[in-house]
């Protein structure tokens, strides 16, 4: 136990470190970018681009220092409303006592399972391209049925508890019983589900910009940017490999923090438990 305790805080310090690089860039980036230089040729070092040029002759150091922040928005906004609109919908089908509105409130959801998320996007896309607000909610609402889907059983195995039926005896509200022993009950799955579901956010942002939904082809975006400077890759490498590196940095260390947290509330819950 002593070795575990000593290793939380090793933990958190890899977790920052790695999400730190990605996140200061992509929140203080546009600040530190500057004015444009003038272009050069295309694929190029030196000349005074610290990473070279890209496939227009753009410095590629200050389109990373651009190009961040809407994949990190659209990421965190994607997955927040995720979980805004499921946690009610989860936590009102698994404490209903009624049949009908529990299915009225899960099986629409089921739809949107049968159809893959990225083909879902795709096909709004060509009827009504998105930008990145768009992208935010498209990318919510391929995520809300499974995010649902885990509330419910999760919440289902609490809810069948006797300290629920105790409370619902005592008169207590629904939110009480929600939020005050259900939701609790079940915060370590939601914090491990969370670090998962963001990573699989960012990889379909990243994507879906990749692809061109969501992202001018010549915007200022890290996805964007391996996809458009792929061609020069074996000429001028930075152009790829520094914003690839970037989105890795973001669901590497995303998922090691989540772990950390994870980690952390285990513990404290073992100590509690014997004490």
């Amino acid at each position: 136990m002593r070795r575990l305790a000593g290793a939380r805080p090793g933990r958190f310090a890899l977790a920052l470190a790695v999400l730190a690089v990605p996140l200061v860039l992509a929140l203080l980036g546009p600040l530190l970018a500057g004015e444009p230089a003038p272009r050069a040729p295309s694929f190029t070092l030196g000349g005074g681009h610290r990473l070279g040029t890209d496939f227009v002759g753009r410095d590629v150091w200050r389109q990373v220092l651009l190009g961040g922040r809407s994949v990190v928005l659209v990421a965190l906004a994607a997955t927040a409303l995720a979980y805004l609109v499921a946690l009610p919908v989860g936590l009102a089908g698994a404490l209903t006592h009624r049949a009908w509105l529990e299915e009225l409130l899960m099986r629409p959801w089921d739809v949107l399972v049968a159809v893959p998320s990225l083909l879902l996007i795709l096909l709004v896309a060509a009827v009504a391209p998105p930008g990145a607000v768009g992208l935010s909610l498209l990318v919510a609402l391929v995520n809300i049925p499974d995010v649902a889907r885990m509330v419910r059983a999760t919440a289902a195995e609490a809810a069948s508890r006797p300290a629920v039926e105790a409370l619902r005896m005592q008169g207590e509200s629904w939110w009480r019983m929600a939020v005050g022993y259900v939701g609790r009950s079940m915060a370590r799955t939601l914090v491990a589900d969370a670090g998962v579901r963001l990573t699989g956010v960012l990889y379909l942002v990243a994507t879906a910009a990749f692809l061109g939904v969501g992202a001018a082809p010549d915007a200022a975006d890290w996805a964007v940017m391996v996809d458009r400077n792929r061609t020069g890759l074996f000429v001028q490498p930075w152009a790829v490999v520094v914003p690839a590196l970037l989105i890795v940095a973001l669901t590497v260390g995303s998922n090691l923090l989540f772990d950390a947290v994870l980690e952390k509330k285990t513990a404290g819950a073992g100590r509690r438990r014997r004490a």
